[in-house]
């Protein structure tokens, strides 16, 4: 009986517990109506993480704070890893945030993660070159015209021959001002245009060599330069290329291995060649009537009897031919004992050293070859020219 009293005596106790239970269930839930996204977050290792704040909501007291926002917010800016290494690169670079002691500002935190975010996530774009401008355009009309130049002066018509040469020269000239002037250099162009002054040069020395305008031995010069310069410069390009050594890095000229640099005679045997080169064109024309009979013509003649005549000519062409040898031949042989000329990339000093000292032995045999082609081929024409003044000179006795 007394338990039984006892039970019923505690009835009213649990209804008024079991009644501010659901008065503050009921309290909760109309909060929750008013601010429906009641999470906070939580700091973790990943960069937002969101937790509720109102799990043991049941378990303590509800105490309502005016200032306290409600809602979705990040526990901060930047995940944990994120924020060491950006202290870590504060620290490196002694920012003056580091060296104070004090935590980099959320701002400069930011600034830094976009900018960090900006070059990893920027692509980069091909770089597209205008390659069809004015001084490209004269450049590879220069190029097309070479092989022509050479047809007129094989067959003789030494006035078209002439007027595409000087168009040549102009045009040399002048796509390179039009580049510097405008800003208009292209990688294109800088590897073309000497490209078509080299072609052009060959071109002309051969075709007048088989035309008989120049002697064969100062072609067997000239040529003979350009062509131990290209094998010399082959072998300095494989020799000096960083392994592996495959056809593509060879070609691929964005990994320099040695660097040409020319030397001031050279330079001066360039312009001495072109000189004579079209010294020999401006004489031809002498020779073809459609060029005589023009409006020149008379300007040719008068200009041929200042010089001399036709045998005063033929001097001044003796003794240019005879500088150009002589700047070929030193030009050449510098290339054999400057180790400044061409100067191999590396660290290596001893391999260097031999590599600089192959290349140059094998400019010196390639080079040398030619020469002692030249010296033939003079002797020989000498023995010629000998042997025809002597069969000139009986035929005038005979005739006497």
């Amino acid at each position: 009986m007394l338990s039984l009293f006892t039970a019923r005596a505690n009835t009213p106790c649990r209804t008024i517990a079991a009644l501010s239970e659901a008065s503050l269930s009921l309290r909760t839930l109309s909060r929750r109506a008013q601010h429906p996204q009641a999470l906070c977050s939580a700091s973790s290792r990943a960069s937002c993480t969101w937790s509720r704040d109102d799990v043991n909501i049941s378990r303590r007291p509800v105490v309502h704070t005016p200032w306290k926002h409600y809602g979705i917010r990040p526990a901060s800016l930047f995940s944990t890893s994120t924020t060491r290494r950006l202290k870590l690169e504060d620290e490196a670079t002694g920012s003056p945030a580091s060296r104070s002691g004090t935590e980099p500002q959320p701002a400069t935190a930011s600034a830094k993660l976009a900018t960090t975010l900006k070059s990893t996530l920027k692509l980069d774009k091909p770089r597209h070159e205008q390659i069809y401008n004015l001084p490209n355009i004269l450049t590879f009309s220069r190029l097309i015209a070479t092989p022509v130049v050479g047809y007129l002066i094989i067959h003789d018509q030494h006035l078209y021959a002439f007027s595409l040469f000087a168009y040549a020269a102009f045009s040399d000239l002048l796509d390179g001002w039009i580049a510097r002037r405008w800003n208009l250099q292209t990688v294109v162009g800088s590897v073309v245009d000497p490209m078509a002054d080299k072609l052009l040069m060959t071109t002309l020395v051969t075709c007048l060599a088989v035309n008989g305008s120049l002697p064969m031995p100062l072609a067997a010069l000239i040529l003979g330069r350009d062509v131990s310069l290209a094998v010399s410069a082959f072998y300095y390009r494989y020799a000096s290329l960083p392994a592996p050594k495959t056809m593509a890095r060879y070609w691929d000229f964005s990994l320099p291995s040695a660097e040409v640099h020319p030397t001031t005679i050279s330079k001066f045997n360039t312009f001495l060649q072109l000189s004579l080169l079209g010294t020999l064109l401006c004489t031809n024309l002498l020779h073809d009537p459609s060029a005589t009979t023009s409006a020149a013509g008379g300007l040719l003649l008068s200009i041929q009897d200042i010089l001399g005549g036709e045998e005063g000519v033929k001097t001044m062409i003796q003794g240019m031919s005879a500088i150009v040898a002589s700047t070929t031949m030193y030009s050449g042989l510098e290339y054999t004992w400057s180790k400044k000329a061409v100067v191999i990339l590396g660290g290596d000093e001893a391999l260097k050293r031999k590599q600089g000292f192959r290349g140059r032995m094998i400019m010196a045999g390639g080079f040398g070859s030619f020469i002692a082609l030249a010296a033939y081929l003079w002797f020989n024409g000498q023995a010629e020219e000998d042997l025809k003044k002597e069969a000139n000179k009986k035929l005038g006795t005979k005739s006497a």
